[in-house]
């Protein structure tokens, strides 16, 4: 394991791990995820709604169970909000009576009996139906909840954490979230910062994730600066995906650049593209004299200066770069310019460029 990765495989301190039913880690070292750790360890010590808010994969089940661990006592029942579908999903929340609808032989305890005395996480919450948006905000306000197809009230309490990739406040403006809700929601809220926005995490995480996985795996220098250097627009899943796959196509015990998944090969040959581009051009043009410039021996200390391109020149000559790096791959030198294979062809056509 490279050195880089080494001086993260000791668990610090503040490492969150949960013993029961399976492992569940918050692992970094950068100041934003410190300072949602101990956010995370005061809230958990009071009964406060909280709203978690990131972008997909930036674990904020994580984040909710870390709150919940510094509870009293009670059960985590999470409840995926856009997993529940179609007619049943009130039935989910709040169960059913026996016979409430065809099929219903028995009576069913949802989700928020369940959650009763301890914490319910709503995940994606800004999924739920506006209707049962306004039935969740009766058991949050009186502590109690019918059945489908009950007569009878029942009660729970329970903390609420929910988490969600949507800007409520705009989701409210729009009126497919209730504002009643999102105040009752919205005490505390905490944002969890995209991967790309804390990098110091990554030789953690890569660390532990190969630990996980792997079978002695290594990565070797090319690799990790290659990871390092990618932004993982998927965060933190995105980055367990990519170890579990570099462990099942090699068995080790070190893993290479071909070993990684599509996405992150396509942005290592765009960034090695750009690389080699800029050092072409730039040698090209450092041989070329301005126009009206004296000439060498005239003047050698000030005779070449970078000339000014026509744009439709710095095209031309990036098209005819791509199509000699992708030995004459068009569609591999589209992807690399950023271009759709049409406009490539387009202007091959324009340019009278030959591949």
């Amino acid at each position: 394991m490279s050195a880089r990765l080494e001086q993260y495989t000791e668990t610090p301190d503040w490492m969150i791990a949960d013993s029961s039913q399976k492992n569940y880690e918050l692992v970094g070292q950068s100041a934003r995820l410190r300072q949602v750790l101990r956010l995370a360890a005061k809230l958990g010590k009071g009964h406060w709604p909280v709203l978690l808010l990131g972008e997909t994969g930036t674990g904020k089940e994580l984040v909710a169970r870390t709150i919940h661990r510094n509870s009293p006592s009670g059960p985590f029942v999470t409840i995926d909000c856009s997993a529940m579908v179609g007619p049943l999903m009130e039935s989910e929340l709040f169960g059913h009576a026996k016979g409430a609808f065809t099929g219903a032989h028995a009576q069913k305890i949802g989700l928020i009996e369940q959650a009763d005395g301890g914490t319910a996480f709503f995940d994606e919450i800004g999924e739920l139906p506006l209707d049962l948006q306004s039935k969740l905000l009766r058991v949050l306000q009186e502590k109690e909840f019918r059945p489908v197809g009950s007569l009878q009230v029942r009660k729970s309490s329970f903390r609420i954490v929910a988490a969600t990739n949507r800007d409520l406040a705009e989701e409210v403006q729009k009126g497919t979230f209730r504002q009643d809700l999102y105040y009752r929601l919205n005490v505390v809220t905490l944002r969890l910062a995209p991967l790309r926005e804390r990098k110091d995490d990554l030789p953690s995480l890569i660390a532990h994730f190969l630990g996980n996985y792997g079978n002695g795996h290594q990565l070797t220098g090319e690799l990790l600066e290659l990871m390092m250097s990618y932004d993982w627009p998927g965060n933190v899943r995105e980055l367990e995906n990519c170890i579990q796959h570099m462990v099942a196509v090699n068995s080790g015990p070190l893993l290479h650049s071909a070993d990684a998944p599509s996405n992150l090969l396509n942005f290592g040959q765009k960034r090695r593209f750009a690389a080699s581009g800029a050092s072409s051009v730039a040698s090209n043009l450092a041989i070329l004299p301005t126009h009206g410039s004296p000439s060498p021996s005239d003047s050698p200390e000030s005779s070449f200066v970078m000339p000014v391109l026509p744009l439709s020149e710095m095209e031309r000559r990036a098209i005819i770069q791509a199509l000699q790096y992708t030995k004459g791959d068009r569609v591999m030198a589209a992807h690399l310019l950023g271009i759709g294979r049409t406009t490539l062809y387009r202007k091959l056509k324009e340019y009278g460029i030959q591949d």
